[in-house]
């Protein structure tokens, strides 16, 4: 009897002194992970920063750089839903076509869903003129 209490008693410390060792080993496991996730995170946001600052650049310096074909004095900067309308022309005072312009930086970008379904209205001519007067104000 007295041996089941000696072992009862002997297995209770052993699972106690396993248990302090293995809480403060996790423990610093833990919070060695947790530094290095959030690391991880914070180089992540970082990134995405950068290229979303670098992005909006490149889109007011396109009409400067050498792919940008049209007349930058022609081209005005929108930024959304599209980032140019160049009045193909304007400079010279013959404006001959409108030209819808987006701007994308990075080897992988593509129109958004909104840029896209813009594009196809485009492309189909869904394009018109509108003149809004507003002299009628000034008679009220």
């Amino acid at each position: 009897m007295i041996e089941i209490v000696v072992l009862i008693f002997g297995l209770l410390i052993g699972i106690i002194l396993c248990y302090v060792y293995l809480r403060e080993r996790l423990a610093v496991q833990f919070e060695r992970w947790k530094a290095d996730f959030e690391e991880k995170i914070k180089q992540e946001i970082l990134e995405r920063s950068r290229a979303a600052l670098k992005g909006r650049i490149g889109e007011q310096l396109a009409p400067l750089l050498p792919m940008f074909k049209h007349e930058p004095a022609d081209a005005r900067f929108l930024g959304s839903p599209v980032d140019y309308v160049v009045f193909d022309g304007y400079k010279e005072g013959n404006p001959r076509s409108v030209i819808f312009i987006d701007v994308k930086t990075g080897k992988t970008a593509t129109l958004s869903k909104m840029e896209r379904k813009l594009k196809l209205v485009i492309d189909q001519g869904k394009v018109r003129w509108e003149t809004i007067h507003m002299g009628a104000l000034d008679e009220e």
